[in-house]
């Protein structure tokens, strides 16, 4: 399961008193307009139960996706850049200076983050599409591919924030879109697609998923298997997750400017340990194909070291007390899921343990039994694992850009009775209250005030 990002909130800001176009003067009253409903978006979703954000989280999606085709017109024109083959003149008439809800830095327990001021188009630019990027690492769905499509798009995401001249040239930008962060959580993201190639066509964590159901009677008829070539790639895949959370762990501990939320440390050196747990599972179950029981327990072993769990077994459950606590540890993940919770922030380390552990208990009764073969050592093993394989091919991000209509649309001089839409929600302070006559999770942009400006300042 993919890390549970927070999505972060901001503070209100009116872009035509920032922003004035003398081609395009109705450019900075829509972009405003666009930022708005953005704001009452993210602020809305905040208050929503955990049960409902995933079925709130495409209405943030269009917000953002609406408001950053006008954010990066703004963002080139103020360069003195060309929009595609328009000519755009933005004049900034003084700095741009907002607020952004800080998500990752870590924060003083049971203290919410810090909302900072920052200053300049850049950090707007950067923290929106990192909002963006984190909304499709939340947005799961019931069909794994596309899941993988809405990781592999955060991953260009971040990728395309990180080749922003503006930002890696900035100093003063707040933990969370510092270029190590970003690309951190681009390497995460990555990883997190890499893995969930294996984990779509793995038929042994279906196995004990099954076997922990007291009703199912499957595991009575068949087995789970799975070809030997196949073992071996998926090996080398997960290797090559484990390869990119490694790199996301020393990015987000190494960081100066700041320390980062140790939940989503914590899940990154998690989600290294899943997947090189993986691998040496499935370089087992290569062996153990091959006639070498004894090897393959000295892999399972090994899978156990990489996944952080003592090696040894006493009658089929775990030795001492810190098997007591990893099976604690499960309890609790297995009363998230039933309770329809946060899960998966172990980034399924114990799920995979229960899967070694299963292959462990069947292949050591069998090798005591029927084809007793020595166990060797497991480290000489797990120092000479292959090398990873890459799976994905990732794309170019290419993010949203107005079409020539809009363009022609934002030419003509605004009203002199046009404003814009500054959101119904109220800003600062306000975010863990709601109005009362207004139903929670509304979609953005309901209230009179919108009417009135979506008559002058019309939605397209």
């Amino acid at each position: 399961m993919p890390f549970p990002f927070t999505l972060p909130t901001t503070s209100s800001v009116l872009l035509s008193e920032y922003f004035s176009s003398a081609t395009h003067p109705a450019l900075p009253l829509h972009a405003a307009t666009r930022r708005s409903v953005v704001k009452d978006a993210l602020k809305k979703h905040k208050r929503l139960s955990a049960q409902s954000r995933s079925t709130h989280l495409p209405t943030v999606q269009d917000a953002l996706t609406s408001y950053i085709a006008y954010l990066l017109t703004l963002n080139t024109a103020s360069s003195y850049r060309d929009v595609g083959v328009e000519r755009v003149d933005v004049e900034v008439e003084k700095p741009l200076e907002v607020e952004w809800r800080t998500t990752l830095s870590a924060s003083i327990p049971g203290r919410e983050a810090a909302r900072p001021k920052v200053t300049g188009l850049h950090h707007e630019v950067a923290f929106v599409l990192s909002t963006l990027g984190y909304v499709h690492s939340l947005l799961r769905t019931s069909t794994i591919a596309t899941t993988m499509k809405h990781l592999l798009e955060a991953h260009s995401i971040f990728t395309y924030v990180l080749s922003l001249p503006t930002l890696s040239a900035a100093k003063d930008a707040p933990l969370d879109v510092q270029p190590s962060t970003i690309s951190a959580l681009a390497s995460l993201a990555l990883a997190e697609a890499t893995l969930i190639v294996v984990s779509k066509d793995d038929p042994y964590t279906a196995a004990v998923a099954e076997d922990r159901d007291e009703t199912n009677r499957d595991w009575m008829f068949k087995a789970p298997t799975i070809p030997r070539v196949r073992a071996h790639l998926f090996a080398r895949i997960c290797l090559a997750a484990a390869e990119h959370a490694t790199q996301a762990c020393g990015l987000l501990t190494g960081n100066s400017a700041g320390k980062i939320d140790d939940d989503l440390v914590e899940y990154a050196n998690d989600l290294r340990r899943t997947a090189r747990g993986k691998a040496a599972r499935f370089l087992a179950i290569d062996t153990e194909i091959s006639g070498k029981t004894g090897e393959g327990l000295a892999w399972l072993r090994g899978a156990k070291k990489e996944l952080g769990l003592s090696v040894e077994l006493e009658e089929g459950k775990r030795k001492g007390f810190r098997g007591l606590k990893q099976s604690w540890q499960e309890r609790r993940e297995d009363r998230k899921v039933e309770k329809g919770g946060e899960w998966g922030l172990d980034a399924g380390r114990l799920e995979e343990a229960r899967v070694v552990e299963m292959l462990e208990a069947k292949w050591d009764k069998e090798n005591s039994t029927v084809n007793v073969q020595v166990v060797p050592p497991f480290e000489p093993l797990l120092a000479n694992m292959p090398s990873g394989r890459e799976y994905h091919s990732p794309q170019v991000y290419q993010p949203p850009t107005l079409d020539a209509d809009t363009l022609a649309q934002l030419r003509a001089p605004p009203d002199p009775t046009e404003y814009a839409f500054r959101g119904d929600e109220e800003d600062s302070g306000g975010e863990d209250s709601y109005r009362k006559n207004e139903p929670v999770g509304a979609f953005p942009g309901t209230g009179p005030e919108y009417s009135r400006s979506a008559t002058a300042s019309s939605y397209y």
